[in-house]
């Protein structure tokens, strides 16, 4: 039903270059062309892997494997990580965004302030907009001003509406958005929520509110529970989907700031620990900037 905005191979290999560079280039160069693994240069593997990102446990499983076998040689390990990346994101489960046609579709948007959600929110409510959608835009950060606000601007610049009730509980406002979209017939409802990890507790509470009123007002709306991650996060984004999980089923990922970040592997770290699939990458300011994930893309980017 996508399509991906216009955006090349080439520059989208451009974009993730820093990733590529710290996650393949590196470990590659550390495994260097010796006729066999020794001790060194696996534990300078590890260390390489660990460094981009890609998480401890994950690392250290890659590494292990290459133990006490012959096999495969240091000259292959290109070829070693490349299938091993494949199958993670292949067993993370289907990458395109859930849509239905000629009904509601509703996308719970979480992620701690600061990630990029309200941005994303623009950015795929213009996109539904750019295919014809009539698109409603649920306010759900009321106790931040600032956050309202922008996502005010950028409901304006997608040409979506919005409903807004500053300092109402987000529950109510989420509930007016979906009596609001089922009587005049929206395609598509965003519901924007507030991330404010300090006070985790309130935080989780205030979500599993906001989740259960789209569970009792439309269940068989809800396409996605997408959890919005910064890129240049790494590891702590792990974190953060755990967190987030806890609170609501969260189903899938979006990962902002990928251009310039060389952390990107946090795409796999998500996929391996947490089986989320990545849908959406943020790859730079526009507002066209806003990519369909392909794993398939992605890898040969990493390894071309």
């Amino acid at each position: 039903m996508f399509k991906f905005f216009s955006d090349s191979f080439e520059n989208f290999k451009k974009k993730v270059s820093n990733t590529a560079s710290a996650l393949v280039g590196n470990v590659v160069e550390a495994a260097g062309d010796e006729e066999n693994f020794s001790e060194f240069v696996l534990d300078d593997m590890e260390d390489v892997l660990i460094g981009a990102d890609l998480g401890v446990n994950y690392a250290a499983e890659l590494v292990d494997r290459l133990r006490n076998q012959d096999k495969i040689k240091p000259s292959d390990v290109k070829n070693y990580l490349q299938a091993e990346f494949e199958k993670v994101l292949t067993s993370a489960g289907r990458t395109n965004l859930n849509y239905r046609e000629n009904e509601l579709n509703i996308y719970f948007i979480t992620g701690v302030n600061g990630a990029g959600k309200t941005t994303l929110i623009g950015k795929l409510a213009y996109r539904f907009k750019s295919e014809g959608k009539k698109v409603l835009i649920a306010a759900g950060d009321t106790f931040r001003a600032a956050a309202e606000e922008q996502l005010d601007i950028w409901s304006k610049r997608a040409g979506a509406d919005i409903v807004r009730r500053d300092k109402a509980d987000p529950a109510s406002v989420v509930y007016e958005a979906i009596q609001k979209a089922k009587n005049e017939n929206y395609n598509v409802v965003l519901v924007d929520t507030a991330g404010r990890l300090q006070n985790k507790y309130n935080l989780m509470e205030e979500l599993s509110k906001i989740k259960s009123v789209i569970d009792k007002n439309a269940p068989e709306n809800l396409r996605e529970c997408m959890l919005v991650l910064d890129a240049n996060t790494g590891q702590n984004g792990l974190q953060q989907a755990k967190v987030f999980t806890d609170a609501v089923n969260i189903t899938s990922v979006a990962l902002t700031k990928l251009d310039g970040s060389a952390k990107g592997a946090i795409i796999l770290a998500v996929a391996k620990e947490m089986k989320l699939p990545v849908k959406l990458v943020g790859i730079g300011e526009k507002m066209e900037d806003l990519k369909d994930f392909d794993s398939a893309e992605f890898i040969q980017a990493l390894f071309e």
